[in-house]
């Protein structure tokens, strides 16, 4: 019998597991590890959906309305997974105008948006007061909007530039409009990986740090996994625990959002042989998730990389919110991925699912 036909076998029975879950018990990480590697999806969507039902006992699904808005797409970083950035002197390199910004707000407000997603690249020209006065005109201009704005490496970035510590830089910004941080850059939490796919950028302790100090000043963020590139399933779960350890010391994130790699156009791609993984892997990973981070509210489903369908069928993974509008979407668009939806159509994909659609904060409060 060969070592793959074993660890088959071995991945195949998740008896012991499916116990633990049926009794309110934690996985551990080698558990975790044989959900990655099981084949049995039928009863890996059980496990999940127990425990999705168990947080979540009402048969609703949730969503915002919001935009995301890429001020800049320059970036000295040069992440080998990203097609979206331009470098420093670069002719498409842009930074957008205020009004430009204020345009797309207005435009997400006419249609009931309230979150503006607001992230961009490590743009040396910006310094923290842009973004103190950038972020005071749009409350000013939009009060009841929600800026979900930046990302850890932005936020270590404009502390080292201003040199402050990054406590002192997230009071600042909060001080000035900033309501939340979103989880982007978390890639993969090894440094091993993370010196392969984008060796000039935070470390995996940078990240965490990061997070830690905006939860200890009462910020909440959410946390994020781009899988499917140069990792390992050990890698993965790696992650996974990080995440988990640190929800238990601080509670401050509020969802987990995982997607795949997507190569097109990207120098990781041209440099090693990497497949763009596919809808199996992804509700196999977030099946995992949502199992193993017993103590993160909520998953949300990744339909800008997946597809309406996939997004619809990970509701019966764990899954239980349906992310944003996506009003607009850049970043996987330059990779060659392009699904856009209406409200409407968000709507009836999670009725079609048997759930009933409700709009959200992005705190995950019904409104």
């Amino acid at each position: 019998m060969t070592g793959a036909t074993l660890l088959h076998g071995r991945a195949a029975d998740v008896s012991d597991i499916a116990a633990k879950v049926d009794g309110g018990e934690r996985i551990t990480c080698e558990d975790a590890l044989r959900l990655l590697e099981c084949p049995d999806l039928g009863e890996l969507s059980r496990m999940a959906d127990q425990v999705r039902r168990r947080l979540h006992p009402e048969p609703v699904v949730t969503y915002i309305v919001g935009r995301n808005i890429n001020y800049t797409n320059v970036c000295w970083v040069r992440c080998k997974f990203c097609a979206f950035y331009r470098p420093p002197g670069d002719p498409e390199g842009y930074v957008l105008p205020d009004e430009e910004i204020f345009r797309k707000i207005q435009e997400m407000v006419d249609v009931g948006g309230i979150e503006i997603l607001l992230q961009g690249g490590l743009n040396s020209t910006l310094k923290l007061d842009y973004f103190e006065r950038l972020f005071r005109e749009i409350k000013r201009r939009f009060p009841g909007t929600h800026l979900h704005a930046l990302s850890p490496a932005e936020i270590l970035y404009l502390a080292n530039m201003s040199r402050l510590s990054v406590r002192d830089t997230l009071l600042r910004l909060r001080e000035a409009g900033m309501d939340t941080l979103p989880g982007a850059g978390g890639e993969i939490l090894v440094d091993e990986v993370r010196r392969q796919i984008a060796f000039r950028k935070d470390t995996a302790n940078e990240w965490i740090g990061v997070m830690r100090d905006a939860h200890s000043i009462g910020m909440r963020t959410s946390a994020t996994m781009m899988y499917g590139s140069v990792e390992s399933l050990e890698d993965r779960v790696e992650h996974l625990r990080r995440i988990r350890e640190l929800q238990d010391e601080t509670g401050g994130f509020t969802a987990f959002i995982a997607w795949n790699f997507q190569p097109d156009g990207t120098e990781l791609a041209r440099e090693v042989s990497v497949r763009k993984t596919g809808a199996v892997d992804y509700l196999r990973t977030i099946a995992t998730a949502r199992i193993f981070l017993d103590n993160i509210p909520n998953i949300q489903a990744s339909w800008v990389t997946q597809g309406p369908k996939i997004g619809q069928i990970s509701l019966s993974y764990g899954v239980n919110d349906f992310g944003s509008t996506m009003l607009e979407e850049n970043v996987v668009s330059a990779a060659g991925t392009t699904y856009r939806m209406t409200i409407e159509e968000i709507e009836r994909l999670i009725r079609d699912a048997g759930y009933q659609p409700r709009r959200r904060n992005t705190l995950y409060q019904p409104v």
